[in-house]
């Protein structure tokens, strides 16, 4: 599935169940593992897993593949894995604390530095 689609998709099932501070990050440049990192806040364990649940399912319902999830358990932060993305709904102490946005984004002079040649090129 063409990953705009396959983003789309997840940033609506969040939507839809009313995730907060959704953010996209484009990790293409950043790691082979997968293209992008989506980010969401529940307010509680109850809300985070109904908005990862709904991920997967609108995810399924297009065609598209779950690779696993994890924390269903708990509630404080899930994790889908949908190959070329993968999500991860927190409970705001959580998402506060791990802050992956910051480990996730790139900074203008990192971007700069990615974009020259290597050495020998």
């Amino acid at each position: 599935m063409d990953i705009r689609k396959l983003q789309k998709i997840v940033v609506s099932a969040l939507e839809d169940i009313k995730g907060k501070d959704i953010e996209v990050i484009n990790t293409a440049k950043l790691t082979s593992m997968f293209d992008r990192l989506v980010i969401a806040t529940g307010d509680s364990s109850r809300q985070v897993k109904a908005l990862a649940q709904n991920v997967v399912e609108k995810v399924k319902e297009a065609g598209g593949e779950i690779i696993s999830t994890e924390g269903e358990d708990g509630g404080e932060w899930v994790l889908v894995d949908i190959g070329d993305i993968v999500v991860h709904v927190m409970q705001p102490a959580v998402r506060t604390h791990y802050n992956l946005e910051e480990l996730w984004q790139v900074t203008p002079a990192q971007r700069r530095k990615m974009a020259e040649p290597a050495a020998g090129e």
